[in-house]
C-alpha cells in the first residue's frame, strides 16, 4: 500500500536535497552575508547526507541523481554570486565565471555520453571559500587575491579532463569518513585554533592533487 510515510521515505535522500538549499534564501536579504559560513558548511552536510541516505538505505534513482544536479547547481551558484556581490571588483567578475562553470559542469553530468569522474566536484569550490573568508576573518589578510585564486583554480579543475584522486572529499571512502570531513570544516568554524591546520589540509591537498595530476595528464598527452 502506497502510504503518505512510505512515500516519504521512499524520498528521503530528494527531502534532504531540497532542505540542503531552501535556508540558502536568507543570503538574500540586506545582511545576508553574515549567514553565509554557516549556510555553506549546512548546504555540504545535507549534500553527502542525501547521497548517505540514497546508498544505505537503496533508494538511488534517475530522478533523485538529476535532482541532486539541480540542487548543487543551484546552491553553489548562488553562493559564488553572493560572494562576488559581497566583495565587488574582480571578486565579482571571477565569481560570474565560476558560476557559468558550475552550471556548464551540471549539464555535463545529466549528459549520458559524458565521462564522469573527471574535474573536482562544485561544492569542492564551496569548501576553498567558507576557508578562506574564515581565514580572513582571523587573520585579517587581504581577501580578494586568495578568493579570485580560487575562483579561477576551481573553474579550470572542474572542468579538467582527468580525475583528481587526492582531495579530501575524494579520499574517504566511508560513511564515517564523510562524517569526518563535515565535523572537521564545522570545527574549523567554530574553533579558530583549528583552522590554520584545517584549510591547510583542504588547500594543500587541492593544490597537490591539481599539480600533479595535471603534470600526469599532460605527459600522457
Amino acid at each position: 500500500m502506497n502510504t503518505p510515510l512510505k512515500r516519504i521515505y521512499r524520498n528521503l535522500p530528494n527531502i534532504v536535497s531540497i532542505l540542503g538549499v531552501l535556508p540558502l534564501c536568507l543570503l538574500l536579504r540586506e545582511d545576508g552575508f553574515v549567514y553565509l559560513c554557516p549556510l555553506i558548511l549546512f548546504n555540504n552536510i545535507m549534500d553527502d547526507l542525501d547521497g548517505i541516505l540514497a546508498e544505505k538505505l537503496d533508494l538511488r534513482s534517475e530522478f533523485g541523481a538529476g535532482l541532486d544536479n539541480v540542487a548543487d547547481a543551484v546552491a553553489h551558484i548562488l553562493i559564488a554570486m553572493v560572494v562576488g556581490s559581497h566583495y565587488g571588483g574582480v571578486v565579482l567578475a571571477f565569481s560570474l565565471l565560476s558560476a557559468v562553470v558550475i552550471l556548464i559542469r551540471v549539464v555535463q553530468r545529466v549528459d549520458p555520453s559524458h565521462v564522469g569522474g573527471t574535474g573536482t566536484p562544485t561544492n569542492e569550490l564551496m569548501r576553498h571559500l567558507v576557508l578562506v573568508i574564515l581565514l580572513h576573518e582571523l587573520f585579517g589578510f587581504g581577501v580578494t587575491p586568495f578568493l579570485v585564486g580560487a575562483f579561477i583554480l576551481n573553474s579550470v579543475s572542474m572542468l579538467v579532463p582527468f580525475a583528481m584522486p587526492y582531495l579530501v572529499r575524494s579520499m574517504t571512502k566511508t560513511t564515517a569518513a564523510v562524517v569526518g570531513v563535515n565535523l572537521a570544516l564545522v570545527l574549523a568554524w567554530c574553533v579558530p585554533a583549528t583552522l590554520p591546520f584545517i584549510a591547510a589540509v583542504f588547500l594543500g591537498t587541492y593544490l597537490y592533487s591539481f599539480a600533479l595530476c595535471s603534470a600526469r595528464w599532460l605527459r600522457r598527452t
